[in-house]
């Protein structure tokens, strides 16, 4: 991984980098980051709420700055130009929502904004993305529909995430697009703990993700332009346990991609929500632990996490199942 950081903080690096991917430009990136190096480097940096609040704020001021070039664009009638910008605000706003406190207005604030510059890009670049509501114990799950173009009904891959990104960030990875070249359909899930799910509904994470694909299968076979006996689960990370587990216990799935090896989870989460010394993939990481697994103290989430393994569980998988993992 590019330590744009030199190694001094483990989920600074890995925003930047994130950032990039999503397509973030580089020296807009690095007008906002360079600044933010010689406080990387102060002794207790990562556990600093002030060098924590001065990353949220220096991205956030990045995300105003080009909300406001795309608003201008919009105003001249540049609906693509317009998109675009709009589309790098949204990730410089994920940027800096991503690291706050979720005990904090600011949060909230920087989620919807994030999330509107996200819908600007989509309606302003006519992307075949569509909300959607997935009916679901008594609640629903707030999803996007990317459509594969062509006539007659299509596969789809049911797309769940991770620990700490959301539905946007799974849509501006561009992977549902690689799917609509292939004329496979992408439903994109805020599932429980993720996105909006959490933020805006409170559905902390459960350790059944058969439950959530039942509810996305069930939604999927509504849909005539879908043929969801040809439907499957991709998750990625922590997904990684999530998208086997629904495969073992919900055998209407056609396949089954672990973008992540993840077999148990007390080995990873349950190791860094112990470890302070551990890489974290964000900062206040054991705090957004608690939120996202809907736990009142560490022993609590230890408990749950504890819960997520696939012994006895890996067995029952009927589907063809693909395990993308990187190397050392």
């Amino acid at each position: 991984m590019l330590e744009y950081f030199a190694g001094s903080h483990y989920s600074w690096n890995m925003g930047v980098m994130m950032a990039v991917q999503l397509g973030g430009e580089l020296t807009e990136i690095d007008a906002a980051c360079r600044p933010l190096k010689a406080l990387a480097e102060r002794p207790g940096a990562r556990d600093d709420p002030a060098v924590q609040a001065a990353w949220v704020e220096a991205w956030a001021g990045l995300a105003e700055r080009v909300q406001g070039y795309a608003a201008r664009d919009e105003a001249a009638g540049h609906a693509l130009s317009a998109g675009r910008k709009y589309r790098r605000a949204c990730i410089y706003w994920f940027t800096a929502e991503r690291m706050a406190s979720h005990r904090t207005p600011r949060k909230a604030a920087l989620y919807t904004a994030m999330t509107a510059c996200f819908d600007k890009s989509v309606a302003l670049r006519k992307e075949p993305v569509e909300h959607v509501l997935i009916p679901y114990e008594g609640t629903t799950l707030p999803a996007l529909f990317h459509k594969a173009p062509g006539a007659g009904p299509r596969p789809a891959m049911i797309h769940f995430d991770g620990f700490d990104v959301t539905k946007e960030w799974m849509s501006l990875s561009g992977i549902a697009h690689e799917f609509a070249r292939r004329g496979i359909s992408t439903l994109m899930l805020d599932h429980p703990g993720i996105g909006a799910a959490l933020r805006l509904q409170g559905l902390a994470m459960n350790p059944d993700s058969e439950r959530w694909a039942k509810a996305a299968l069930d939604w999927l076979e509504t849909r005539s332009d879908i043929d969801a006996r040809r439907a499957g689960v991709v998750a990625m990370s922590l997904g990684g346990y999530y998208a086997p587990r629904a495969a073992a216990f919900e055998p209407r799935l056609a396949c089954c991609i672990a973008w992540g090896a993840r077999w148990d989870n007390a080995g990873s989460h349950g190791r860094i929500l112990r470890d302070a010394s551990a890489a974290r993939s964000v900062t206040n990481w054991v705090e957004h632990a608690l939120w996202y697994y809907g736990a009142a103290d560490a022993d609590e989430a230890e408990r749950t996490i504890a819960r997520m393994t696939l012994d006895g569980v890996i067995d029952k998988v009927r589907c063809p199942l693909l395990v993308v993992h990187g190397a050392g």
